[in-house]
């Protein structure tokens, strides 16, 4: 199996507003306090039932609160073929680092 890559938040930033795709594997109930507005949400637990909605052919970061399950997700992704790559220290860091946060209701958003 191929190492997994892992990118830091600021890099994870640029990356993302670039293009490249950012998922994030939290669960529904985290990524409603707070998420990136460039996100797609697929949680860790339905991963596997959910590959054909991850575009192939190009990198994707893979984003959680603050690294441990995204670092399993790229894992998994790497071994389906995906190119996947780890977001050091999760949206934690990101928004530590003062990346855009948007909330799912009307309170300010915030990671937990």
């Amino acid at each position: 199996m191929s190492e997994i890559v892992s990118v830091d938040t600021v890099e994870a930033m640029t990356r993302s507003t670039s293009g490249t795709w950012l998922l994030d594997v939290r669960e529904q109930s985290e990524w409603d306090l707070g998420h990136s507005p460039l996100a797609h949400l697929i949680p860790l637990s339905e991963l596997g039932s959910r590959l054909e909605e991850i575009p192939t052919g190009q990198q994707v970061l893979v984003v959680c609160r603050s690294g441990a399950r995204s670092l399993r997700a790229a894992s998994a992704l790497i071994g389906a073929g995906f190119e996947a790559v780890n977001v050091s220290g999760g949206m934690l860091a990101w928004s530590q680092a003062g990346g855009e946060l948007v909330a799912e209701s009307q309170a300010p958003p915030r990671i937990e």
